[in-house]
């Protein structure tokens, strides 16, 4: 290991500039973000000095560099994965909220489209107090979440959804997230697991939010700093905090791709008829009306389908667009 990576990080320049409050507060550089964020994954940095950084940026909020900065440095802290080959780009569903009303539907998202050959690919959590996690429906469906990355990649290339849990797929990042029980509030890591992009090439990011700050946000981050060599982006308003379409509304889905944005959907709206929902939202009740959707028993709810039809051409069209800029050998 090199000086740098064992070194103390002294955190004090950066808390005296984000630690001001909310609108005396001062926002870091892409570079400084990076580095800080790195230095927490890493644990050089204190605890004292740690709670009083996640709680600076809880109050002042972060800036379109500082996530992107955090995100550099996140993304290059687990091994990424690779997607098998097809005429589909991989897609990327991250599940960090659960169903606490609602039952929920991340998991038909993901096989109505592994179904129609795109690698898929969903990272999670594997329970949440309160609330039916995806990974706990997946288990009623017989999906196990994957062991390792190798484990997530052979489901993909065998046309199965994948689940990884956030403790597999980053585990620094996992720990930064656990961090939420010993401070009572989330963190920035729970904007980053939201917004990174777990795959080596270009894939496509189902990204959701819940305050309308972080569409403003998020929606000048992927116009302006996200890398486009990256992939693609669609953002919509979470279902209960996750990236499946409302079922009882058409929300509105918007498309970033090469620093343009183009809504597929219109903005939300009540449907003229509410489909056949689960009676229950626990796991065993919501695995088994999936299963019935899938087979043809029970119609997709419209906006999903809606949602699945935009997937299906973006993946393509990414899919496409890579091969193109692939050199000949």
């Amino acid at each position: 290991m090199t000086t740098q990576s064992t070194e103390p990080f002294l955190a004090a320049r950066f808390i005296k500039e984000i630690g001001r409050g909310k609108n005396g507060a001062r926002s870091m550089t892409r570079d400084d973000a990076h580095d800080l964020y790195q230095a927490m994954l890493d644990g050089r940095v204190s605890d004292l000095e740690l709670g009083g950084i996640l709680l600076s940026m809880r109050i002042k909020g972060e800036s379109v560099e500082e996530i992107a900065g955090f995100l550099d440095a996140a993304e290059a802290a687990f091994e990424p994965l690779s997607a098998p080959p097809g005429q589909f780009a991989p897609v990327c569903i991250p599940s960090y909220n659960g169903a606490r009303k609602m039952a929920n539907l991340t998991p038909l998202l993901a096989m109505l489209l592994a179904r129609e050959g795109v690698p898929v690919l969903v990272h999670g959590v594997a329970h949440d107090a309160g609330r039916v996690a995806t990974a706990e429906v997946f288990e009623a469906l017989g999906v196990p979440a994957a062991r390792h990355r190798v484990e997530a990649e052979e489901a993909m290339s065998q046309g199965h959804p994948a689940f990884i849990t956030i403790d597999t797929l980053a585990p620094k990042l996992a720990h930064m997230l656990s961090l939420r029980r010993r401070l009572g509030v989330r963190n920035s890591t729970h904007t980053l697991v939201k917004i990174m992009q777990p795959f080596a090439g270009p894939a496509l990011r189902l990204v959701s939010y819940t305050h309308p700050e972080y569409l403003e946000m998020l929606g000048e981050y992927f116009t302006t700093a996200a890398l486009p060599e990256r992939g693609d982006a669609f953002l919509m308003r979470g279902t209960e905090g996750e990236t499946v379409a409302n079922a009882n509304k058409a929300q509105q889905i918007d498309w970033f791709h090469g620093g343009l944005r183009t809504t597929l959907v219109p903005k939300q709206t009540l449907v003229g008829e509410l489909p056949l929902l689960p009676e229950d939202k626990d796991a065993a009740t919501t695995a088994a009306w999936i299963r019935s959707v899938l087979d043809g028993d029970v119609p997709v709810p419209p906006s999903i389908a809606e949602q699945v039809a935009q997937c299906l051409l973006v993946s393509r069209t990414l899919q496409s667009r890579q091969r193109v800029s692939e050199p000949i050998e």
